[in-house]
């Protein structure tokens, strides 16, 4: 299965580099008033899949960060609530 995963990322990478080697030409974006950037295209791709993408990973972490810190404590106190009991020392029998 590993041997899948790795194949499969190696073949988005493959194909991310032959899209930017194909594709690497300068785009002219018009920021405001008359004020022009000229970027290559696989850039501007990457950082507006940025703006999209971080915004959401972040919101994913910082609830999977809540999550865990609930269940921690909650798992502290079901430790804490129970009782502490010793075991019987028995002669070799099952206690049952």
């Amino acid at each position: 299965m590993q041997f899948l995963k790795t194949l499969l990322w190696v073949l988005i990478a493959v194909l991310i580099a032959l899209f930017s080697v194909r594709n690497w030409f300068d785009v002219t974006v018009n920021l405001w008033s008359d004020i022009q950037a000229d970027i290559k295209l696989p850039i501007l791709l990457f950082v507006v899949f940025l703006i999209g993408f971080l915004p959401t990973w972040s919101l994913m972490r910082t609830r999977i960060w809540g999550h865990r810190r609930r269940i921690e404590a909650m798992e502290r106190n079901r430790v804490a609530s129970m009782p502490a009991h010793d075991d019987p020392v028995s002669d070799g029998e099952p206690v049952i």
